[in-house]
């Protein structure tokens, strides 16, 4: 089991940027899958970006060239560095965790969860 806990969000206007971030503990994140998801107001909780432990990513189609998704396991922390930010960004943002490395899109496919981080992008 892996506690998570987000920070890093706020209000910022349309074409600013934030950096997400996710610490991890309990156990080391060299060797498990994170993932970003978010939720806007009266919406699915959607998938946005995740990373294996191998380094490999996977975004998204609507954040594609905007986000990055990046890890650094000696400060067992996933980052999640959000550019160009829009309106429809506007959602809370939850940090994600498994075991093992692949194409994880689904929320099924976790079963660690933070407790989200809110992102205000205003207009």
């Amino acid at each position: 089991q892996v506690h998570l806990v987000e920070s890093g969000g706020g209000l910022v206007q349309a074409g600013g940027s934030l950096r997400l971030s996710c610490a991890a503990s309990g156990r080391t994140i060299n060797s498990i899958s994170l993932g970003w998801f978010r939720q806007a107001p009266e919406k699915e909780r959607e998938f946005v970006a995740s990373i294996g432990w191998s380094g490999s990513t996977y975004y998204t189609d609507s954040v594609k060239g905007r986000f990055t998704i990046s890890r650094d396991n000696a400060k067992n922390t996933v980052y999640l560095q959000m550019n160009n930010l829009k309106p429809e960004d506007t959602a809370v943002y939850y940090c994600a965790a498994r075991d093992g490395s692949g194409r994880y899109r689904s929320q099924s496919d976790y079963n660690n969860w933070g407790q989200g981080t809110q992102v205000t992008v205003s207009s």
